[in-house]
């Protein structure tokens, strides 16, 4: 992890939908590398959280920095090319489009398409299937095709909603060593149901029950000394 200032900030954070009040005064800061993964129950606020500040939900109060900007009131496109990348639970590939077409799509806010060979080299699977429709992709292959398209926004930090979902075993092993690699280059903020998996990958850890972070440290520390939380996690 960097001994940097956070690069993202999240400050006293309130959001839900309507008049249903999700997250309460929520604090959150994400550094340069790293990966965060955000724990907790189902309902727990975890998806609220991202989609928020990704700018997907408008938060009732609060703040959110990036970089030292200020971004709660901008939209989700000037979040992307501030460097803010996002990949939510269903993955949201274009399953008309082709594979390589849906790359091309994630090229576009940066008008640079000289990473499409870099994604195609880190997730060599969708290099061989560059000309089949997305829909007709596997569950692991659409995943990495929504990571490599989010990555071609060249974010600095990464969202990532449930990446291991509906994944057959062997893929979710190539998934999470995608994800340790890159994290020495950006920083991921992981919410994952595979509790197994993200206290392996994590650096840090954050657990939200009911809307409130009850834990924030390090993975270490909570495997050390958090037991009693880690049971209630456990499916």
């Amino acid at each position: 992890m960097s001994s940097h200032a956070p690069l993202l900030i999240v400050e006293k954070l309130n959001a839900g939908y309507g008049r249903s009040q999700v997250l309460f005064d929520v604090d959150f800061a994400a550094e340069d590398q790293g990966i965060i993964a955000i724990l907790g129950r189902n309902g727990a606020g975890k998806t609220t959280l991202l989609r928020t500040m990704m700018g997907e939900i408008r938060p009732m109060s609060g703040r959110i920095r990036f970089a030292g900007e200020e971004l709660q009131n901008q939209a989700t496109e000037m979040r992307v090319r501030c460097g803010l990348g996002y990949v939510p639970q269903d993955a949201a590939v274009f399953r008309s489009l082709t594979v390589h077409e849906n790359l091309k799509l994630g090229t576009i806010l940066q008008h640079d398409k000289s990473g499409i060979d870099e994604v195609l080299s880190f997730f060599p699977k969708l290099g061989q299937r560059l000309q089949q429709m997305a829909g007709t992709l596997s569950g692991g292959e659409r995943k990495m095709l929504a990571i490599g398209r989010a990555l071609l926004g060249r974010p600095r930090v990464l969202l990532l909603d449930e990446p291991t979902e509906g994944v057959w075993v062997g893929v979710i092993e190539e998934i999470a060593d995608r994800l340790t690699r890159l994290a020495g280059k950006l920083s991921i903020v992981l919410v994952e149901q595979n509790l197994a998996l993200a206290l392996r990958i994590s650096d840090r850890a954050n657990i939200l029950d009911r809307g409130r972070f009850v834990f924030k440290g390090s993975t270490a520390e909570l495997l050390k000394t958090n037991s009693n939380l880690l049971h209630k996690l456990a499916p």
